[in-house]
């Protein structure tokens, strides 16, 4: 497990616990039922709505928006005003509505299968570059060892943040930086925070959750899926 805060000038290491933190952080990712132009009013009530969308029914609250783009404006008991595209339109109990609304496009994703000790690598790049990652949720940020910042080009002595690592091998120096893009399969973040250990450790680039927190991820048989969020 690392613990790096992000703004902070101490940094603490340690040995991670894959499937313990994993199965901590897991979030369920939701398969929303997406309407094919087949929206009915079914409900009306003060500042709600209940709509069945294709075929299911979802009750929608006042300011709220489905998955297909609608916003519930105002609801009473006698009609609700329904916003689709910054189109405003009045709809009475059991009325339908029809047209074209798009399925949204389906976030990049990625499964990353896990070794026989349990463990999570897989390969992606940072600015470009080719790095091998190993998941670790129990890590603030991404983290690697100074050889690697020097491979890719990361001068952290001049723009990190110093600060300190309590690791396995002792106390080490650490710098705090920011990567201007890091890459996992089809998934690519900007602006991701990270840490620079001065030492040989950690020997594989550790893909913490500065990168993870902004994913959506499940854990599918032995298989962990990341999913971008929109």
């Amino acid at each position: 497990m690392l613990n790096i805060p992000p703004q902070s000038g101490c940094y603490i290491l340690s040995m991670p616990k894959y499937l313990a933190c994993l199965a901590l952080v897991m979030c369920t990712l939701s398969a929303p039922a997406y309407a094919d132009g087949d929206i009915r009013i079914k409900g009306l009530f003060r500042d709600k709505a209940l709509l069945e969308i294709d075929g299911h029914q979802r009750l929608v609250r006042k300011g709220e928006r489905t998955p297909e783009g609608l916003t519930l404006i105002s609801a009473d008991s006698k009609a609700a005003v329904l916003e689709y595209r910054g189109k405003r339109s009045t709809y009475k109990m059991g009325s339908r509505i029809s047209g074209s609304y798009a399925t949204p496009p389906t976030p990049p994703s990625v499964r990353i299968w896990a070794s026989s000790r349990g463990m999570y690598r897989t390969t992606g790049s940072i600015n470009g570059q080719t790095v091998s990652f190993l998941v670790d949720t129990g890590a603030t940020t991404i983290a690697m060892n100074r050889n690697e910042a020097r491979r890719l080009g990361i001068d952290y002595l001049v723009t990190g943040k110093a600060g300190w690592s309590s690791t396995a091998s002792g106390v080490t120096r650490s710098y705090g930086i920011r990567l201007k893009k890091v890459r996992v399969g089809d998934i690519e973040l900007h602006e991701v925070d990270a840490a620079v250990i001065d030492g040989d450790f950690p020997r594989t680039v550790l893909l913490g959750m500065s990168f993870l927190k902004r994913l959506d991820m499940q854990r599918k048989g032995g298989a962990l899926e990341l999913r971008r969020r929109y």
